[in-house]
């Protein structure tokens, strides 16, 4: 007698014209895929939707492992992150080029050092709403 001829643990197995097992091995299927071939076989017969999704499962594995994800493209990750190339790209201000900028912000009246804080408190005071 044959180790395929008999089952240990239960008989869902034995209706089939050939056990998953022997199919596994004569195929030479790796693990992951004759775990597939067990749980669709046995679905009706043992665990019904468990047996279906732990296929399921296996099945993810073997596509995680066989057809890894794309990887994204630049234009993509740029996208992504909510910004553009050139954005990404852009070279972060010195406190030089600041200050120079400033500077010549000032000359035009556009900025001023001559704002004390008392000053700037009473500027923010004219601003706020009269209720307040």
């Amino acid at each position: 007698m044959s180790a395929y001829d008999k089952q240990i643990g239960g008989k869902h197995y034995q209706n089939f014209s050939i056990q998953p097992s022997k199919f596994v091995i004569e195929n030479e299927l790796l693990f992951p895929e004759g775990n597939v071939i067990k749980y669709i076989c046995r679905h009706r017969f043992k665990n019904g939707k468990e047996d279906l999704e732990k296929a399921v499962h296996f099945i993810e594995m073997i596509i995680e492992r066989d057809y890894p994800t794309v990887p994204m493209t630049e234009e993509e990750e740029y996208r992504n992150a909510g910004i553009t190339k050139e954005e990404a790209e852009r070279k972060p201000e010195t406190w030089i080029e600041g200050y120079n900028k400033w500077k010549a912000l000032s000359k035009k009246g556009v900025v001023s050092n001559k704002v004390k804080l008392g000053d700037l408190k009473k500027l923010l005071k004219k601003e706020r709403c009269p209720h307040n």
